[in-house]
């Protein structure tokens, strides 16, 4: 679809992959206009990802309408979790407390039966 100003209706761009940045200079030159519910921010956002968008990529809407990304949380707000240790401490002794007896765990597989 060729866009010109006097053009009524866009195609959602794909914007799933790009950085902040890219999705909004790709949302601009097809004329519409990017909301980031989870970024108040989202004029100073450069390098974060977008991960959702709705409508959906080729989808036809006016021109001028927004589209609603989303963008991945990233290290900083989430991710795997904290890494810090944390009070108290384990037990020490690991897999040995498991153990009814202390001694070698394989003693059982060593032993030869006739």
């Amino acid at each position: 679809m060729r866009l010109t100003p006097e053009t009524p209706e866009v195609r959602v761009p794909r914007l799933v992959g790009l950085m902040a940045v890219d999705a909004r200079d790709r949302a601009e030159a097809r004329g519409v206009l990017l909301a980031a519910p989870d970024r108040p921010d989202f004029a100073l956002t450069v390098v974060d990802y977008v991960v959702r968008q709705y409508p959906p990529p080729g989808s036809g809407i006016p021109r001028g309408a927004v589209v609603t990304v989303w963008f991945d949380p990233g290290d900083a707000e989430g991710g795997s979790g904290v890494r810090e240790p944390r009070l108290p401490l384990p037990p020490p002794g690991g897999l040995r407390r498991e153990l009814d007896e202390p001694g070698d765990p394989f003693e059982a597989l060593r032993t030869v039966r006739p």
